[in-house]
C-alpha cells in the first residue's frame, strides 16, 4: 500500500503540494514507511507567507480575550484526543507511550500559559514625567513569525512558540520536522476543527528551500529554531543578514556531577531517566557523568545494575522503558560514537549494540543502554553530542575539576549536580555557565512559565522560548508620551 503524501495547511485549507520530492516518514520500531513528507516549493511557501500577512491585521485587531478562546478550545481538544495523539507520536518517533504522554502534558502546559496573554502582554506607565505629561509602554504584535521544528520533540517544541505568537496577535507559519511531521499534522487538524480564522496559523512541510524562503521574505518578522548547533548558526547568520528576529536553541553536552555526599538511592533513578529517557535524544539529556571523589565505585556499580534492568522495545508496549532511535541515520551516528569510544580506549562496560528485542521489530533502530568507563575529557564521546543512550563516566577529584571540565566544553544548555550540601549546590548554580541548572534534578526542564534557557553554543539570540521571554520575542515595546492641552 502506498504511503500517504502529507498536505500543507494554508489559509484554512489542506492543500496538496505540487512538488515531486518527498521524504519517507518511518516507524523507527519496524522500519516501515508510514507517510511521506513533501518538500514544498518556494512558490508554495510564499503563498503561506502571503495569506499570513493578509490575515495579520484582522487578527491583530481581534481582542486578546477573543484570541485566547481558540487556545482554550484547542487545549480541550488535546485532552479529548490525548490517547490518540500520544500513539501517533510514538509511531512516528519511537519514544515510549509514557514519554509521548509526558510530551503532550508539556504541550498542554504551554497552551495554558499562552491563555494568560491578557496579563503577560500588559505594558506599564507612569504619570507626570513632566508637568502634565504621562508616559506608557504598550506591547504590540509585529506580523508573520515562523518556526523550524526538530524531530526529537515534534509535538511539544512548537508549543514553546506558536501559541504565544498568535495569542499576542501575530500570525504564524510552522514548518514541522520532515522526519516526524505527523504530530503537528494532527494538531493542525484540531485547529481546523475548532475554526481558527483563516491564515492565522499555517503549516508548510519541507526542507531547506522552504526555510530559506521564509527567512528571505520581506514579509516575515522572525524565526524560532530548535536543532543542531551547526544548522542553528547558519540560520542565525542568515537571519541577521535579512534583519529577522531569531531565537536558536542549538545542541548540547550536559554534564551531570555526582558529589560524594549524594543520596545514591535517589540519584540513580534520576540518572537513568536523564541519560536514557527518549533514548537519549533530547537536548536536556545527560551527556557525561562526572563522578566526584570516592563515590565513583559505588556510583558506577549502582548505575550498571540499574541500566541492565531497562527493557528495550517498541514504544507502544506499556512495559517498555526505552524505545528505538528515531531514525536509521541517528542509530548509525550513535554506533559510530560507540566505536569511537572503543578506539579512544575508553572501557565499554555495558554494550547496547546487540540489544535483544521482539523478533517482529528486528528491522527497528534499536540500541540498548551503553556505558563507558575510564573516559578522558578530550575523548569525542566526552566532547560531542551523541544524542543516544550512552553514558560516558569521568572520575574527577573535586568540584573544581568538574566545573573546569564543564567550562571547557563549547555547549551550555544544562547541567545538574547531586549533593546533600546546600553550600555546594549554591556554588554550582553560581559558577556553572549553562542556561538550565538542576539541583538533585536529572532533567533540568523549565516549566512553561519560565524560559527554556541556554548559553554558549547551545543558544543564539536574546530571548528564549516559553513564558515572558516568548511574549517579549513576539511583541515590540512602543513608548507613548502624552500631553493634553
Amino acid at each position: 500500500m502506498n504511503a500517504e503524501v502529507l498536505k500543507n495547511y494554508i489559509n484554512g485549507k489542506w492543500v496538496e503540494s505540487v512538488t515531486e520530492r518527498t521524504r519517507d516518514v518511518i516507524n523507527p520500531a519496524t522500519g516501515e514507511i508510514i507517510a511521506k513528507t513533501p518538500m514544498s516549493t518556494k512558490e508554495e511557501t510564499l503563498q503561506a507567507i502571503e495569506v499570513a500577512k493578509t490575515a495579520f491585521w484582522r487578527w491583530r485587531t481581534t481582542p486578546a480575550q477573543s484570541r485566547i478562546r481558540y487556545l482554550y478550545d484547542f487545549r480541550e481538544s488535546l485532552e479529548e484526543n490525548f490517547d490518540e495523539l500520544a500513539k501517533v507520536l510514538t509511531l512516528e518517533h519511537g519514544k515510549t507511550i509514557d514519554e509521548s504522554r509526558g510530551e503532550y502534558r508539556r504541550t498542554i502546559e504551554n497552551i495554558e500559559t499562552a491563555t494568560t496573554i491578557p496579563t503577560l502582554q500588559m505594558g506599564y506607565n507612569i504619570e507626570d514625567v513632566a508637568a502634565g505629561i504621562d508616559e506608557m509602554v504598550i506591547k504590540q504584535p509585529l506580523g508573520v513569525f515562523f518556526c523550524v521544528a526538530p524531530f526529537n520533540f515534534p509535538a511539544m517544541v512548537p508549543s514553546w512558540f506558536w501559541p504565544y505568537a498568535i495569542a499576542t496577535g501575530n500570525t504564524y507559519i510552522l514548518k514541522p520536522s520532515d522526519q516526524c511531521p505527523l504530530s503537528m499534522v494532527k494538531q493542525f487538524e484540531i485547529l481546523d476543527e475548532i475554526g481558527i480564522p483563516k491564515g492565522v496559523v499555517n503549516l508548510v512541510h519541507g526542507g531547506a528551500e522552504a526555510v530559506n524562503t521564509l527567512i528571505e521574505s520581506p514579509d516575515t518578522i522572525g524565526l524560532s529554531f530548535v536543532g543542531s548547533t551547526k544548522v542553528g548558526k547558519l540560520l542565525y547568520r542568515k537571519c541577521g543578514e535579512y534583519g529577522k528576529r531569531v531565537q536558536v536553541q542549538g545542541g548540547a553536552k550536559n554534564f551531570i556531577t555526582v558529589m560524594p555526599d549524594a543520596n545514591l538511592e535517589r540519584t540513580i533513578p534520576n540518572l537513568i531517566t536523564s541519560f536514557y529517557g527518549n533514548a537519549g535524544q533530547r537536548c536536556l539529556a545527560g551527556g557525561v557523568l562526572l563522578a566526584v571523589g570516592d563515590i565513583y565505585d559505588s556510583l558506577k556499580e549502582s548505575l550498571l545494575e540499574a541500566a541492565r534492568k531497562i527493557t528495550v522495545g517498541e514504544g507502544l508496549d506499556e512495559g517498555i522503558q526505552m524505545g528505538p532511535l528515531a531514525s536509521k541515520a541517528g542509530m548509525e551516528s550513535v554506533l559510530k560514537y560507540i566505536q569511537n569510544g572503543i578506539e579512544e580506549e575508553a572501557e565499554l562496560i555495558l554494550d547496547g549494540r546487540n540489544v535483544t528485542v521482539n523478533e517482529k521489530f528486528s528491522k527497528g533502530f534499536f540500541i540498548g543502554p551503553t556505558i563507558f568507563d575510564k573516559v578522558e575529557p578530550s575523548m569525542s564521546i566526552a566532547q560531542k553530542e551523541i544524542f543516544g543512550p550512552v553514558i560516558p563516566i569521568i572520575h574527577v577529584k573535586d568540584l573544581d575539576e568538574a566545573i573546569n571540565i564543564i567550562h571547557d566544553n563549547p555547549y551550555g544548555n544544562a547541567s545538574s549536580i547531586f549533593t546533600s550540601s546546600g553550600k555546594t549546590a549554591r556554588e554550582y548554580q553560581y559558577r556553572v555557565n549553562v542556561g538550565n541548572i538542576g539541583i538533585n534534578i536529572g532533567v533540568a526542564a523549565p516549566i512553561s512559565t519560565f524560559p527554556f534557557s541556554g548559553m554558549k553554543d547551545s543558544f543564539k539570540g536574546d530571548l528564549h522560548g516559553q513564558g515572558k521571554n516568548a511574549v517579549d520575542f513576539f511583541t515590540e515595546e512602543k513608548v507613548v508620551i502624552t500631553r493634553w492641552f
